[in-house]
């Protein structure tokens, strides 16, 4: 059984997910956000601001900003209503159409009466956006709160603004306790973007998609054709058997992991291909892989569901 994304036609793409521009909080304008993301041999990305009053609520056009080899994709970071921690709801929505309505968000406080987190999230995923559980560690979310999310595609499982900005960039957490529950949900690595500090081009997303097109893309995203990464390459995921088949780059660890306390890692020196027994693995319905390069940095699959 190979995981999708290996086995799907096409080819992979980079692209970051989540970054900012001075259409809100970020330092560069957005062409010039866009022109260093191609800079540094990005294949696509996603601005997407903070869809709030006090910024104009926008949906930046990056339209004029694509080039040969470079694509873009609408999108925005939503806000509203109040997590449990009665701070405002950072939800992601990569792909929304341009004229999406605004919510009742003004600013960055929860306003009564305003749609929740759930509901703008749902109606995100209705205009046809990928939608994901930005930055949870950061968020302060708990797992209550994630599960009320139930349109999201992903979640956040690496958010590397919020590991240089404040040591809280982990989402793998919460993502593995609604996979426990059975939420088909895949993982995100992003950048979070604002330029501000040393926020970028430490996470993003490969996608395997027959064209670096929006459509295709989010089509893909969609389908979870896709890991994520900090650095280490991916080459196939696989079950055979009783094991866990990995082709990558050289890693120093590879490490298959299920619910609850269900993981099994191997470790050696260049690796580029690994076995790994699913025996600990405690009869998990899915499965996904992380891999750690010497330098420390990951790539996660997405899960397989057995």
């Amino acid at each position: 059984m190979r995981h999708s994304a290996f086995a799907a036609p096409g080819r992979f793409w980079r692209g970051n997910l989540h970054t900012h521009s001075t259409r809100s909080d970020g330092v560069l304008a957005p062409e010039e956000v866009c022109r260093r993301y191609r800079a540094e041999g990005y294949d696509f990305m996603a601005l997407t601001d903070h869809f709030v009053g006090v910024y104009g609520y926008p949906i930046v056009d990056t339209l004029p900003f694509r080039a040969e080899g470079f694509t873009t994709i609408l999108g925005a970071e939503l806000h509203s209503g109040a997590m449990a921690n009665g701070e405002l709801w950072h939800i992601l929505a990569v792909g929304l159409p341009a004229d999406f309505a605004a919510s009742d968000s003004p600013d960055f406080r929860p306003k009564p009466g305003q749609e929740s987190g759930a509901e703008i999230a749902a109606r995100a995923v209705a205009a046809g956006a990928f939608v994901a559980v930005a930055h949870p560690q950061w968020s302060g979310l708990t797992l209550a709160d994630a599960r009320s999310i139930e349109a999201a595609h992903a979640v956040e499982i690496y958010n590397h603004g919020c590991a240089m900005g404040c040591d809280r960039p982990d989402g793998a957490a919460i993502a593995d306790l609604l996979l426990t529950e059975g939420r088909r949900l895949t993982l995100i690595a992003t950048d979070d973007a604002h330029f501000s500090e040393p926020d970028h081009f430490g996470g993003w997303v490969m996608v395997k998609s027959t064209e670096n097109s929006p459509e295709a893309l989010l089509e893909a995203l969609k389908r979870g054709d896709f890991y994520s990464s900090q650095g280490p390459e991916l080459r196939d995921v696989r079950i055979e058997g009783d094991k866990v088949v990995v082709e990558c780059s050289a890693a120093v660890s590879v490490v298959a992991l299920g619910h609850g306390t269900a993981a099994k890692g191997v470790h050696g020196h260049s690796m580029t291909r690994a076995e790994v027994p699913l025996a600990r693995l405690n009869n998990s319905p899915w499965v996904r892989v992380a891999v750690i390069d010497a330098a420390g940095r990951r790539a996660w699959s997405n899960p397989i569901w057995l």
